[in-house]
């Protein structure tokens, strides 16, 4: 699908606790929009196998990346599980500024910091729930990621991770991953069409307007 250049970018945040799917429905909605411009965070996390610098994520020190945060150019970040995560600014003002829509799978934390921005009058905010709490560990479980004690302190984090699901312009509850994007493609379709999202309307509208005065 192609997406219209009079129109101002979506900040479009995805956030849940860890196992709900957010990544993999980020995955998805980038395979259906190829014009979604995805932010590639910065963390100081090692990387995993099959990760690859500025794909998966821009992999820095810690002192790097503190200094990044000191020098402005961070639009959010967090310490999540002893690890620094952060949205470098610059590609995504970029972004918005060519009127192309930024998905950024992120934590409650960074979404707060996002929609407090300057740039959060074009945040929409979808938070993602597991359908249980027995099926958020087993998802955990099945990735093989983790260690138990790293799965331990996810799970542990997760309730209150939860608990900031009201701040959420969206909250989806993720019991069937075909079904939870078909409903992350409507949201975002209507988000797309809001009058906020449309500057360029004033303009059609006085050209009617016009219209209307030639023929009298």
């Amino acid at each position: 699908m192609s997406q219209a250049a009079d129109r101002r970018g979506l900040l479009i945040i995805l956030s849940s606790p860890s196992g709900a799917g957010k990544s993999t429905l980020a995955g998805r909605l980038m395979k259906w929009d190829a014009s979604l411009s995805f932010s590639v965070s910065a963390t100081t996390r090692p990387p995993r196998t099959g990760e690859s610098h500025g794909v998966q994520y821009y992999f820095e020190t810690r002192e790097r990346f503190e200094q990044m945060v000191a020098d402005g150019d961070m639009l959010e970040h967090a310490e999540v599980f002893t690890n620094l995560y952060g949205s470098p600014r610059a590609p995504v003002e970029a972004a918005i500024a060519a009127g192309r829509d930024v998905l950024f799978d992120i934590d409650w934390q960074g979404g707060q910091q996002i929609r407090n921005s300057r740039l959060g009058r074009n945040a929409l905010s979808i938070f993602i729930l597991p359908p249980s709490i027995a099926e958020l560990e087993r998802r955990l479980r099945n990735r093989a990621q983790d260690s138990d004690e790293v799965i331990a302190g996810r799970m542990k984090k997760s309730r209150d991770e939860i608990s900031h699901w009201p701040e959420y312009d969206y909250v989806l509850i993720n019991d069937d991953l075909d079904v939870t994007e078909a409903k992350l493609k409507t949201i975002i379709s209507a988000e797309r069409m809001r009058l906020s999202q449309q500057p360029n309307l004033a303009d059609i509208v006085r050209g009617l307007n016009a219209e209307f005065e030639a023929r009298q």
